[in-house]
């Protein structure tokens, strides 16, 4: 049971990573798969907190769900200011400078 579970969080992380390195296309998706990479991440403290019988590793899950949250209002913010400034946000143009 606990080599099923440590299975599906680490196809999670693996996904989110693969996500963020081989995108370039939008940042809304880069925004999305780092939120599931961070959420493979979590549910690996979480089964491991079960399986050691240890209540750590559920609280240090708590302050990343925290963090995460935190980086998602703040990434769906600069989201907006960079639609509003490019009408776009396809990250093909994004390393473009304007004079």
């Amino acid at each position: 049971m606990l080599l099923n579970q440590l299975t599906v969080n680490s196809l999670l992380f693996i996904l989110g990573v693969f996500g963020i390195i081989l995108n370039k296309r939008s940042l809304l998706t880069v925004l999305i798969c780092l939120e599931l990479a961070l959420l493979g991440l979590n549910l690996n403290f979480i089964t491991f907190s079960i399986y050691l019988d240890d209540f750590y590793g559920q609280i240090f899950c708590l302050f990343i769900l925290t963090v995460a949250a935190a980086e998602s209002a703040v990434g769906l913010a600069i989201i907006i200011v960079y639609y509003r400034l490019n009408k776009t946000i396809s990250l093909k143009d994004s390393f473009i400078i304007r004079g």
